[in-house]
């Protein structure tokens, strides 16, 4: 990180500059003459008396006291990716939000509040993109409304980390009393590498619809009602893999021994619902089932894929990272106070 300009460094951002990204430089705490540094990257959400609020590409805000900066500047959105297909936040966001539709769906503005029985975050949060049309405060009471008429806890989902994300809604809903809950990533990677892989395993069977087995070993689910069937059915086109299990005596059992979902819409696959069961894991199934699903999918002409994976879940990640996915931006669910 550099910040000098003929050996000097300067604090080059304002108030002016909130809502851009940022990069500074602070004395750390307790410093005095030879103190330490910390570098801060984010986006600059509020100056306010004297202290700036940054939020990082991970959701998490910062607070720093502006007597303490010794250096800082505005810098690009977003660096610039090495691999993989070219994305837009928005772009990425209406896909993702097709791939999950809800049961209930009512606008407030340009946001979609969004219910579905409980089923999932995703589908029972405010997806807020663009201007509710109105004033903050009115707005996140309206969402409060909304889910509290429906026995429902009040979530509103937004994105931090690309160009183009909501670092700044983000901070006001903390602001607001709004905490954030659950975050994920959204990765994407080139398509026919996955549908590549080597996967020589028991086969995949892919159907349009989930069966009661299916079902049975999807972890999410709770009672299988009609608003869960309707949810996971939703999309532009829907398929489901299903790996066989095996019985004690070799004979095929009820429970799969994986599974996964899929949505295609126009060059994008999304990727979710990948689960193995335990007794069956660390034999490449997640990937035989990835691998599976990718080709359908290029037969359908699709070319990227994309996948959404919570930050804890580290066995996920390290196989995803292996198929070349990378992360794009993450969302973050958030609950009214």
């Amino acid at each position: 990180m550099e910040f000098t300009i003929g050996g000097r460094l300067e604090v080059r951002v304002t108030p002016a500059d909130v809502g851009k990204r940022v990069s500074v430089r602070r004395r750390s705490a307790g410093g005095g003459a030879g103190a330490g540094f910390t570098d801060t990257v984010g986006v600059l959400t509020s100056w306010d008396d004297g202290v700036l609020s940054i939020t990082r590409r991970n959701g998490e805000s910062v607070t720093i006291a502006e007597s303490s900066l010794v250096a800082g500047k505005a810098v690009p959105a977003a660096p610039a990716r090495r691999r993989g297909p070219a994305a837009s936040f928005p772009e990425l966001a209406a896909v993702t939000a097709r791939a999950w539709p809800p049961v209930e769906s009512e606008p407030l503005g340009d946001w979609r509040l969004r219910a579905s029985g409980g089923f999932t975050r995703r589908v029972n949060s405010a997806l807020a993109l663009g201007d509710p049309g109105l004033p903050a405060a009115e707005a996140f009471a309206r969402v409060r409304a909304f889910y509290e008429r429906r026995g429902l806890p009040p979530y509103v989902q937004a994105a931090t980390g690309a160009e183009g994300t909501q670092e700044v809604l983000c901070a006001e809903l903390e602001r607001h009393g709004w905490r954030r809950e659950v975050s994920a990533e959204v990765r994407i990677a080139a398509l026919a590498p996955v549908g590549d892989l080597d996967a020589d395993v028991s086969p995949v069977r892919l159907t349009r619809t989930p069966d009661a087995a299916w079902l049975a070993r999807y972890q999410r689910l709770g009672t299988p009602g009609p608003h869960v069937l309707r949810v996971l059915g939703g999309g532009p086109s829907v398929w489901f893999a299903a790996v066989p299990g095996e019985a004690a005596d070799g004979a095929s059992g009820t429970a799969p021994a994986a599974i996964g979902r899929m949505v295609v819409d126009g060059r994008w696959a999304g990727f979710m619902a990948v689960e193995v069961a335990p007794e069956h894991r660390r034999r490449g199934l997640a990937t035989a089932v990835m691998a599976a699903l990718a080709r359908r999918a290029l037969e359908e002409g699709a070319s990227a894929a994309w996948l959404q994976v919570e930050e804890d879940n580290e066995g996920a990640r390290a196989l995803y990272d292996g198929m070349g996915f990378t992360a794009h931006h993450r969302y973050h669910h958030f609950r009214a106070g």
